[in-house]
């Protein structure tokens, strides 16, 4: 009997590039699928990177660095 062939699967996080203002970069960071791509467009994932760095800004001691941009990744 042939095996069936599977489906890919859909990706559950998108992923994004972030400049930051002081010339930082931080590559394939993670955002859920659902979060993005309504009328809001990308602007969720801005938050929640901002909410991802607020949380290793705490931990670290260090001030977090504001975004200066933020774009998709290449897949």
């Amino acid at each position: 009997m042939a095996r069936k062939k599977s489906k890919p699967l859909e990706s559950a996080y998108v992923l994004f590039d972030v400049l930051y203002e002081n010339g930082a970069r931080s590559s394939n960071r993670r955002v859920p699928t659902s979060a993005v791509g309504g009328l809001d467009g990308d602007e969720p994932a801005r938050r929640i990177i901002e909410d991802q760095d607020n949380a290793i800004a705490e931990k670290s001691g260090q001030p977090r660095i504001p975004i200066k941009t933020l774009t998709r990744s290449r897949g």
